[in-house]
């Protein structure tokens, strides 16, 4: 049987092949946004991917990438995610807890009431109104059609003011001079970086790594797609199960939903 997820029926969801562009319309949103290089041979963003047909595309208006997290299928051991984004995008815990850089990051959250506990990964919420986006002195921080948030490492001057603004913790500093990096995701010391939803997988029409990860050694707690298309599986999973976001009250309308909280 094929490994890759985009040929593989996913049991949960009836047997929906996950990368269907019928449904999800991952090949659609392609990375049409300015290469800009950070090493001779290496780029932040690629200037022309393409699609399966070979043509140019570019981040659509008209998809809203979300992230739905099934908590009771999250185990409280289970790192598979956290691990997943690692090795995709090239960052790693140096034993320094408190300036460790965490992408994605396994949390437990409690029921005072009822003593009830859960354990969630959370990660840059990709909210509709990012308040990172807002607070951001030069543009670095930035907002893709397709609702994806990310950071320009050439343009961040690491002011910080993006890690204060986000009420999720989800960005981190880096600290250390970095060496190694992967080209998925170029490092640099003094700039601020953060989950962009393996953005340079959405636009070959791959599922982020985290997804994938979770399906093949977690509990299948994750379902990526299109908010906008009412036929995509995150669409169909939220209308039969419902799913909210963290911090609702904000009102800032996160991509990432979760269940059972």
């Amino acid at each position: 049987m094929s490994s890759d997820p985009c040929e593989q029926g996913s049991a949960r969801n009836g047997g929906d092949t996950p990368c269907n562009p019928t449904r999800r319309r991952v090949l659609a949103a392609g990375a049409g946004l300015l290469g800009l290089s950070v090493a001779p041979g290496v780029f932040l963003m690629q200037a022309g991917a393409t699609s399966d047909a070979g043509t140019a595309t570019g981040a659509s208006p008209h998809v809203r990438w979300g992230l739905l997290v099934d908590t009771t299928r999250c185990t409280e051991g289970c790192d598979a995610c956290v691990r997943a984004c690692r090795e995709e995008n090239g960052w790693a815990h140096l034993g320094q807890a408190p300036t460790d850089a965490q992408w994605i990051r396994k949390v437990t959250v409690s029921d005072p009431d009822t003593g009830h506990s859960q354990s969630l990964p959370v990660m840059c919420q990709h909210c509709a109104h990012p308040p990172c986006v807002q607070v951001c002195p030069t543009g670095a921080s930035m907002q893709r059609a397709d609702g994806i948030v990310q950071v320009d490492k050439h343009r961040c001057i690491g002011c910080r003011y993006c890690m204060m603004a986000c009420p999720y913790k989800a960005r981190s500093f880096v600290h250390e001079p970095v060496t190694e990096f992967s080209p998925n995701s170029p490092r640099g010391k003094g700039t601020v970086e953060s989950c962009h939803l393996c953005v340079h997988r959405i636009d070959r029409g791959q599922l982020p790594a985290c997804v994938t990860r979770c399906a093949s050694e977690g509990g299948g707690a994750m379902v990526f797609g299109d908010l906008n298309d009412p036929d995509s599986d995150i669409s169909q999973a939220l209308s039969r199960h419902g799913g909210r976001a963290i911090r609702q009250d904000l009102g800032l309308n996160p991509g990432v939903r979760y269940q059972g909280i």
